[in-house]
């Protein structure tokens, strides 16, 4: 099958910003050029926001939030929302699989599940519109015959979603944020901006409220209006630990709310009784998922310094093996790095892994069969101290790190020595033990012999993966205020 170089994706109007209910033009001329990672070819061109055109986005939403319908409906009312979005990604998930492959790489395979996934996410919200308590009643205190906590909108919120997974990200921002209560602004990548659109145009075909969710992309320097508009409540972000720290900062001069789902350096702990030919098996698949470029990838692997050579070589042989080209060839196993940038990051890791003195087992260059595109082989590296940069700093890509561990406490104790905590695999024949061990790791998830993930349980990272959750219940609470009233006499009705 040939790369496909002629891609045409039905949006709209990509050359304007869904603000107020209405696709309007821009204040600028100015357009981003979106590249195919396959192919290095334009794949789409996008509006570029000026200072106006986010600072109309936000006013949007400001009027939606304080005079409009929103806020006041029932979390009813606004589940049925959620609902006819849900349907709307999955009749729109072949244009949404082909914006991911097409800007960033992701095998079209996997990508085609990518709009009833966040489906998914938004039935679920949807659901939880009948189920969750926006308001409790508790025991009567001194002075107050009745006393209720009030859950109610936190107000005008920034969501900021990264390139690697634009449609997912954004479904865990947007629902729960929708179901609240809040009107949202979604600023998408520049380099990844096609699911964004999509999901205005369902917005406006469902007849959703104006100015309830608005759609712009930006750079890093329009983008920080954002953070600092003070008419913005909250601020959702997923990216880099850097950016998330300068989001953090922004936010606490003006006291703001906010949550951050950034990078992870995860550590995948074998115990001795685990077979190793399984554990590689298992990491050689999820090692290719996104070519290695999700936050939660399983990048440090600890096992017994004695069983360390035999299961770098399986690892390594299964690594060597993968089938790396066209994303939209259903054959292939893993396709291109993002873009140009990306590769010239994992490209100087991977040089640093060789200088402080990690040694290469496979991959480490670019694949021979494919001179064009942003593409990389899998590679390993065996003997890495955990000190080293290659164990400490996220790649973002492909590049896995086998250390060796004296024994089972002292693996525990290497898995968490990391600035990172987001998610962790133990792999371990005994589930008594796996549970055992799972509770002495400092990470926001933790699997059992693969890296598996539940996010209506809920997802997040400790330490400086992140703040606060998203998915599940956990989800909602961080778009939510809660209101303590307290009532001399019993109302004739309490609202949901």
């Amino acid at each position: 099958m040939e790369l496909t170089r002629d891609v045409n994706i039905a949006l709209r109007s990509p050359d304007r910003f869904y603000i107020g209910g209405e696709w309007v033009e821009p204040s600028t001329k100015e357009m981003f050029e979106v590249i195919q990672p396959a192919t290095e070819e334009i794949f789409l061109r996008v509006a570029m926001a000026g200072a106006d055109d986010m600072d109309a986005a936000v006013a949007a939403a400001r009027v939606a939030f304080d005079e409009g319908p929103w806020p006041r409906m029932s979390p009813a009312e606004r589940g049925q929302y959620l609902a006819a979005l849900a349907q709307g990604l999955r009749d729109r998930a072949s244009d949404i699989a082909l914006g991911h492959t097409s800007e960033v790489g992701v095998l079209h395979s996997f990508a085609k599940y990518g709009g009833p996934g966040a489906g998914n996410t938004y039935d679920y919200y949807a659901k939880l519109a009948g189920e969750f308590s926006f308001i409790e009643q508790h025991a009567p205190s001194a002075g107050a015959e009745v006393a209720l906590l009030v859950r109610e909108p936190v107000g005008v919120v920034a969501a900021i979603i990264p390139w690697n997974a634009p449609v997912s990200a954004a479904a865990f921002k947007v629902a729960p944020a929708l179901l609240a209560g809040c009107t949202v602004v979604l600023k998408s990548s520049p380099e990844a901006p096609s699911a964004m659109y999509v999901l205005a145009e369902i917005a406006e075909q469902i007849g959703l409220p104006a100015g309830v969710l608005n759609c712009v992309t930006a750079d890093r320097e329009v983008s920080e209006r954002l953070v600092t508009d003070p008419r913005v409540d909250k601020v959702a972000f997923t990216g880099s630990v850097a950016a998330g720290r300068r989001i953090a900062s922004l936010c606490g001069d003006r006291i703001a709310r906010y949550t951050l789902e950034l990078g992870g350096k995860s550590p995948g702990v074998i115990l001795d009784d685990y077979d190793l030919e399984a554990a590689a098996a298992s990491l050689s698949i999820s090692s290719r998922r996104m070519s290695g470029q999700t936050c939660a990838s399983l990048t440090r692997i600890i096992v017994s310094r004695h069983r360390h050579d035999e299961f770098v070589e399986l690892l390594g042989d299964k690594l060597s093996k993968i089938r790396v080209g066209d994303p939209f060839d259903p054959a292939t196993e893993m396709g291109p790095l993002a873009m140009r940038r990306q590769r010239d990051r994992v490209e100087h890791y991977i040089s640093k892994g060789l200088e402080e003195g990690a040694r290469l087992v496979t991959g480490g260059g670019r694949p021979a069969h494919l001179p064009r595109g942003f593409y990389i082989e899998p590679t390993v590296f065996a003997d890495v101290d955990n000190s080293s940069t290659i164990a400490r700093e996220e790649i973002f890509g492909p590049v896995l790190s086998v250390i060796p561990a004296d024994n089972e406490e002292h693996a525990i104790q290497i898995a968490n020595d990391t600035p990172f905590g987001l998610n962790a695999v133990v792999f371990t024949s005994d589930a008594d033990r796996a549970l055992a061990v799972a509770r002495r790791f400092r990470a926001g998830t933790v699997g059992h012999n693969a890296a598996i993930y539940n996010f209506e349980v809920g997802f997040g990272g400790f330490k400086q993966s992140g703040v606060g959750r998203e998915g599940g219940r956990a989800g909602l609470l961080p778009y939510l205020e809660s209101k303590t009233v307290l009532l001399a006499a019993e109302p004739t009705s309490i609202d949901y």
